[in-house]
């Protein structure tokens, strides 16, 4: 089996992205794009400038109150969303919290028959595994692609993310914890069946992640 890696690229401008997604497809599987760190108008042309390779992009728009960039208001957010949907990307991250509450918005990406990841993050602790099943299966009434990350606190923390895996019965599920008590959760979640794991190229964009090229060491380890 092989295991996929996905390159998170955070940068402020158009050109940096596009330089940094042929760097990122050359050694990984898929690549996330942040427009979140891009200036509003500069999306529309970054969509351009990068359109021949959104079918192996993960793209996101993260508010600032989900631990993202973007400043302009809800309504500009839920517009860019539309418009990246249009592009067809390989999955449009949208956040759980947005889209349970935006009908019209749900109805628009299924008009475009946009593949969604619904994501979900607690960039504080681990709620009790009770509510992380909870809320997967409320999650997956919206796409069978479901990302939940939290905070680990310890080693503990770590295990009961984990332990969705096996409860997970219909969905393309990641799930791992953030810092450095989550780190070694970010490989274990690729042996327990999510599709990939969020890399960076070299600087980590989340806390505890790893780069592209320790993940590859790691998983060529443990493979031999």
């Amino acid at each position: 089996m092989k295991y996929k890696t996905c390159v998170s690229i955070a940068e402020n401008s158009s050109n940096k992205i596009k330089n940094n997604l042929k760097q990122a497809l050359k050694k990984s599987d898929y690549a996330e794009v942040r427009f979140d760190f891009l200036k509003t108008d500069d999306i529309p042309q970054t969509l351009e400038n990068i359109k021949d390779d959104l079918k192996k992009v993960v793209c996101t728009l993260r508010p600032k109150s989900e631990g993202g960039k973007f400043e302009g208001s809800e309504k500009e957010r839920v517009a860019i969303l539309k418009l990246i949907s249009e592009y067809n990307p390989f999955l449009l991250d949208v956040e759980f919290n947005t889209i349970k509450k935006n009908k019209e918005l749900v109805k628009y990406l299924k008009s475009t028959k946009t593949r969604l990841l619904i994501s979900w993050h607690d960039f504080k602790k681990t709620p009790k595994f009770s509510e992380l099943k909870n809320k997967m299966n409320q999650m997956g009434k919206f796409s069978n692609n479901v990302k939940i990350v939290t905070t680990a606190k310890s080693v503990k923390d770590s295990t009961i993310t984990l332990q969705l895996y096996g409860q997970n019965k219909k969905n393309s599920l990641i799930a791992f914890a953030m810092g450095d008590n989550g780190r070694l959760s970010r490989i274990l979640c690729l042996y327990l069946g999510s599709p990939y794991t969020y890399v960076s190229l070299g600087k980590p964009i989340a806390p505890g992640q790893f780069s592209v090229n320790e993940v590859k060491k790691i998983i060529n380890l443990k493979m031999n």
